[in-house]
């Protein structure tokens, strides 16, 4: 099958390398990346978790486990994306002065061990939206093997199923920061209000949640399937109130549902809107 060749084009590219380190956030992707280096790298092989306040503390600790598993030496990188303005003012490239900090200290690691390479966890599916840390995994010269070897979000979930990995449904994750408006400066009281609220929706059990921060506005996503039960009434007076505590004044409920980079869609609109007026003016 397609996804088994795709497997073995991965661990032939992984055991051609000299060592590496990876960029591992512990979601599905970075965790089948590592599962495959493990198994073909042996000792010359450093997992590494950016720790900071874009990312939920949970994540940490699931991330060192599975590491763990897998026997594979790992390490925590305290990150200071907070104390950049280039990243606190909220641009539309904010995710490359992250990414820029963060491969340039794995680089860095890398380059102490000698020849190692540094990889993420992009797939082809990355490739469709809005993704300005590529641009710095470009300079640092990170590789992303998943992307070269084919796979899919679909597909690597197929994968880890198979693998038995932990987290092979794990919901889709992203940094904080990506919850609030371009142009909006990012603090870390915001992503605070975030991560809780988010936590508030998961303890009710929804699984892939979104907290859109729109100044006293909360829009909440989720999957469409879980719409009837967030809408119960004794559930959405609860999670209304619970909200109202974090300081939003009004709770809403995004109809078109969770879905990947929704904070790009004004930026779209407005490049397509941009685009008209050259050709009228034309």
């Amino acid at each position: 099958m397609v996804i088994e060749k795709k497997w073995d084009r991965l661990r032939e590219m992984l055991r051609g390398m000299n060592g590496a380190v990876v960029a591992f956030s512990g979601g599905v992707d970075s965790s089948v990346l590592l599962k495959a280096a493990s198994e073909v790298m042996g000792p010359h092989l450093i997992a590494v978790t950016a720790a900071s306040a874009t990312y939920p503390e949970q994540e940490l600790h699931s991330a060192q486990k599975f590491a763990q598993s897998l026997g594979v030496p790992h390490s925590v990188l305290h990150t200071g994306e907070l104390a950049s303005k280039t990243f606190t003012q909220n641009t539309p490239d904010r995710c490359y002065h992250c990414k820029k900090e963060l491969f340039g200290k794995l680089r860095q690691i890398a380059d102490e061990r000698g020849a190692f390479s540094v990889l993420d966890g992009s797939n082809v599916d990355d490739l469709s939206d809005h993704r300005p840390g590529m641009r710095a995994a470009k300079e640092y010269g990170v590789r992303s093997p998943l992307m070269e070897a084919g796979f899919g979000k679909a597909e690597l979930r197929a994968i880890a199923a198979r693998l038995n990995l932990p987290m092979w449904n794990k919901p889709s994750l992203a940094c904080l920061a990506s919850r609030i408006p371009y142009g909006t400066p990012i603090t870390p009281e915001m992503l605070r209000t975030i991560g809780i609220a988010e936590n508030h929706l998961r303890r009710f059990g929804f699984l892939q949640v979104r907290a859109r921060y729109h100044g006293d506005i909360v829009r909440i996503e989720l999957g469409r399937e879980e719409f009837e039960r967030i809408l119960e009434k004794d559930t959405a007076q609860t999670i209304a109130a619970l909200l109202k505590e974090l300081g939003f004044t009004y709770v809403c409920l995004d109809l078109e549902g969770y879905r990947t980079g929704s904070m790009n869609e004004v930026m779209v609109r407005m490049q397509k809107a941009e685009c008209g007026m050259r050709h009228e003016k034309a």
